[in-house]
């Protein structure tokens, strides 16, 4: 059997995929027990966080391991396959290994040196544990990447090289300036009572927020996590929990707004957030081009039912022929687009050039390619701002996969918001640590040593099935020796049966110790079959060793 990983996350994906292809715990259950039933698998394990999806299986042939697996993640996550399959990953065997141990220390996660993602690889292998679709492979392998991810942050300064998505989160909040001086004094709203949420609420108490408020859609969740907030002596902060129908009301009065949650669709509307802007400032929010969930009050142009768009939602100044007007659009309500802007239909709203609906035309030609390869143009996030846009009183962070907040609060004014996707494009240009190499290092080097583990690990029941057949070719010719010289006394049949033990062992003792030595070097697997034939082992005797020793792990495995 083989170890195969398919995935995808922040790195091969936008976030539109991901987060349409995000798995709840009922999916990520389904999903692991379908990939056990499926042929090429006999254990499994899901790797599921906000920004990765990754399906771990042992498997007996690659080509079918990958086709099913793909199928099985396209099927779970409600992405079709087609539209899946040019974002997915494919590791296997060492390369599977080696991604692990590179996710568990950090290396791999949006904000390089993140420590959270250790808790997700446990809270993975727990639910693998209590579904049992994980075995000695996945066990074995998902307990080392824990060692290893803390022997990274043990041993090296990968914390000092990137922090939570919490604390980067806030951090972008503030614009980059202190955390603790931007926050304190503020009101915070903290939806959702999860891992990620609580993590938030306990950075904004250690910030200095005045008040947390927490809301989820299990109440007595909420109250818990207000009580441990209220009751920490490293922070002096109120907090109190409410229900989410009182979300809107409380929307209003704070001043920073965190969102966690499972759910589905979105927690809080761009209308929602406007609203909330315009109750503080007391003044309809500015909003920017591409922003269509609050309608302009200004006449615009006639709808034209030979283009795809919405024209009456245009704003002044917003060109229907340009990137902003194209945003999200599949390849054929591009084309219509296309189509209806070379027939020459060069207007605007607010009126728009000749030479620059040309350059439009061509930007529309060249995400007609994007669209053909993708099938969709990806959503518009970071527009240009419009010219002095006043300070926001509101601030954002949406740590949901899928979101939680409309992406459209991107272009309101007097809102700042910070997702999933803002925080991929800031975190790309975040400084690496001169420590990031030495965890490469030790991942190397981890690798190396569990995959030797692994196939001397292999060979191991092969060795204990010759000793034991060698041990009960002695017991018979002893006991035959016996019946042949019946006058040997008690302490003659001693030395006699210690001496043909000491022949067996020293015969037996340097071929078996080297061939544990090859067995662990790189292609040594075929070690135990060359084992097998010379000595004429029964194959039965084999498994049987393998399957007390399984047994023997999983009995005393820790808890």
């Amino acid at each position: 059997m083989s170890l195969l990983v398919v995935g995808l996350s922040h790195r091969s994906a936008p976030v539109s995929v991901l987060e349409r292809a995000a798995l709840n715990a009922d999916a990520q259950t389904k999903l692991l027990h379908d990939t056990v039933a499926a042929e090429p698998a006999t254990e499994a394990a899901v790797l599921a966080t906000c920004n990765r999806i990754e399906l771990y299986a042992d498997v007996d042939k690659f080509h079918a391991g990958v086709a099913e697996l793909s199928t099985l993640l396209a099927q779970h996550s409600g992405v079709g396959l087609e539209e899946l399959t040019p974002y997915l990953y494919v590791h296997y065997e060492d390369r599977a290994v080696h991604h692990l141990f590179s996710v568990a220390c950090g290396l791999d996660s949006m904000v390089v040196g993140e420590g959270q993602i250790l808790g997700q690889i446990k809270d993975s292998l727990a639910r693998a544990q209590d579904l049992h679709t994980a075995g000695k492979l996945l066990n074995d392998l998902f307990q080392q990447a824990l060692r290893v991810g803390k022997r990274a942050h043990s041993e090296t300064g990968i914390d000092r090289a990137g922090q939570s998505l919490v604390t980067f989160g806030l951090e972008q909040l503030a614009a980059g300036g202190d955390v603790q001086r931007w926050a304190a004094g503020r009101r915070a709203l903290v939806i959702g009572a999860g891992s990620m949420s609580s993590l938030a609420a306990a950075t904004l108490a250690r910030a200095g927020v005045a008040e947390i408020v927490v809301a989820n859609r299990t109440f007595d969740r909420a109250e818990r996590l207000a009580e441990i907030l209220h009751e920490a002596d490293d922070n002096a902060v109120t907090a109190r929990a409410v229900r989410m129908n009182a979300v809107p009301d409380e929307l209003t009065r704070a001043d920073v707004v965190v969102s966690c949650t499972g759910a589905t669709g979105l927690v809080l509307t761009a209308e929602s957030v406007a609203g909330a802007v315009e109750g503080r400032t007391g003044q309809p929010p500015v909003t920017e081009p591409g922003f269509t969930a609050v309608k302009p009050e200004a006449p615009q142009p006639a709808a034209d039912e030979n283009c795809p768009l919405d024209l009456a939602a245009a704003q002044p100044g917003f060109s229907v022929l340009g990137e902003a007007a194209v945003a999200g659009m599949d390849a054929a309500t591009l084309e219509q687009h296309a189509t209806w802007a070379a027939g020459g239909n060069t207007r605007a709203a607010g009126g728009r050039t000749t030479e620059s609906a040309e350059v439009d035309a061509e930007l529309i030609t060249a995400l007609a390619a994007t669209a053909a390869t993708v099938g969709r143009i990806p959503e518009r996030r970071r527009p240009e701002p419009v010219a002095e846009r006043p300070a926001p009183v509101v601030f954002l962070l949406d740590l949901a996969m899928p979101r939680d907040i409309d992406a459209a609060v991107h272009r309101l004014a007097g809102a700042r918001l910070v997702d999933i996707e803002s925080l991929a494009e800031a975190s790309a240009d975040a400084p690496m640590a001169a420590d990031v190499d030495q965890v490469r290092r030790i991942v190397s080097d981890e690798v190396a040593a569990f995959g030797a583990a692994m196939r001397a690990a292999h060979i191991t029941p092969t060795v204990v099935a010759l000793r034991t057949m060698a041990a009960d070719v002695v017991a018979a010719e002893i006991a035959r020796l016996h019946g042949r010289l019946p006058d040997l006394d008690d302490r003659q049949r001693g030395e006699i049966r210690q001496a043909v033990h000491r022949v067996v062992d020293k015969l037996l003792h340097a071929p078996t110790v080297r061939i544990k030595q090859l067995a662990a070097e790189p292609g040594g697997t075929g070690y135990a079959d060359a084992l097998r034939t010379l000595f004429d082992l029964d194959p039965e005797t084999v498994a049987s060793v393998s399957r007390a020793e399984d047994s023997t792990e999983t009995k005393d495995r820790p808890a």
